[in-house]
């Protein structure tokens, strides 16, 4: 058999990487005497966008250094992919995807399901064009969309075409239910479902405070967790982003040196979906701040899943690592994950295998 994965691996993204790469270590794991590939399908306007998003200067935050470092980013993925993913040749269109003879296409993760973002949206990713009769959807997202509004032909269309929906947050669940009239089954974010090669750490190997875009945080907090770093000789890093007030510049990490950013931090603060997971991954304790509304909606979907819903910061919190060492009981939330590693993974054996 020869399963191919549609998803947003061409996007210089830490989050984008990992999961392809998790997502194809886990199909193949299941099905080890099968051809297992990433389609490398390129949505052209996303990929400029997205790369040119990495060579915009922000005054307020970046100095020269650290902005020479950012451009270099679009080159470290594309070497990362290039070395780490199996990948089919290169295609841009659904008629050079069914020349590749796929028995079986997994779309997912990531939010290849969100038809309102101008820049990322695809038909494709609903099935449009493709020849394939098993299709599959691991873990899409659909960003913020709601369950109950109106949605363009192509989407509707697309996802009754699918023999398999799975789901990792709310919004994605009650969308596919409300079209195909099935509940879609539950899973969990391929990261969940991989390993991770451990590399070097590229900063000082000394106690840290880790930040993965937190934006927005209010100054008063953002003062107060510096202000205790250096009173308690932590150094403050940035896992790739770029802040004056870092200790070091690490922006240009390859992607399983930013997953040992997350290995070695002291604690995490972040504001997105995978910023959050590889916290958990990594069993360290971390709080989130949210302002996007799509991140709000998946988040929360994964904080409430797996009974950790009190790390959202307000306006009055205080940062002291004694105290909050131990927050999070991660031999429970592990019982969670388990349990639902087996359900994921199962989830993919049977919808591929059918």
């Amino acid at each position: 058999m020869k399963i191919g994965i549609l998803t947003h691996q061409y996007i210089n993204n830490y989050g984008a990487f990992l999961q392809a790469y998790a997502l194809h270590q886990a199909i193949s794991n299941i099905f080890p005497e099968d051809i297992v590939e990433i389609i490398d399908y390129v949505n052209v306007k996303h990929f400029i966008i997205n790369a040119g998003g990495w060579f915009r200067y922000y005054k307020d935050r970046e100095n020269p250094a650290c902005w020479l470092q950012k451009t270099k980013l679009p080159h470290t993925f594309a070497k990362a992919r290039n070395s780490h993913m199996v990948l089919s040749r290169r295609v841009f269109n659904a008629k050079q995807i069914n020349a590749l003879n796929y028995d079986c296409i997994v779309v997912g993760s990531d939010e290849v399901w969100n038809f309102k973002d101008s820049k990322a949206n695809a038909a494709i990713k609903f099935g449009d064009g493709l020849k394939c009769k098993n299709l599959i959807a691991y873990a899409p997202s659909v960003g913020k969309t709601e369950a109950n509004e109106i949605l363009p032909a192509y989407v509707e269309n697309g996802i009754r075409k699918f023999k398999a929906i799975s789901a990792r947050d709310d919004l994605t669940y009650e969308l596919g239910k409300r079209i195909t009239g099935i509940e879609p089954t539950r899973v969990l974010d391929p990261t969940f479902l991989g390993s991770f090669p451990k590399d070097k750490l590229v900063v000082k190997n000394k106690p840290y405070i880790l930040f993965y875009y937190c934006e927005k945080l209010p100054k008063n907090i953002i003062e107060q967790i510096f202000k205790y770093a250096r009173e308690h000789d932590l150094a403050v890093y940035g896992a790739g982003e770029c802040d004056k007030r870092y200790s070091e510049i690490s922006v240009n990490l390859k992607p399983f040196e930013w997953v040992e950013m997350f290995r070695n931090a002291e604690f995490v603060f972040t504001g997105t979906f995978h910023g959050a997971v590889f916290s958990i991954l990594n069993k360290r304790q971390f709080k989130v701040y949210l302002t996007n509304e799509s991140r709000i909606k998946k988040v929360g979907a994964l904080l409430t899943e797996l009974g950790i819903c009190n790390r959202e910061i307000d306006d009055n919190y205080t940062f002291d690592l004694d105290k909050q060492s131990n927050e999070i009981d991660y031999e429970k939330v592990y019982e969670v994950i388990n349990s639902k590693r087996e359900i994921s993974k199962n989830y993919l054996r049977k919808a591929i295998k059918n």
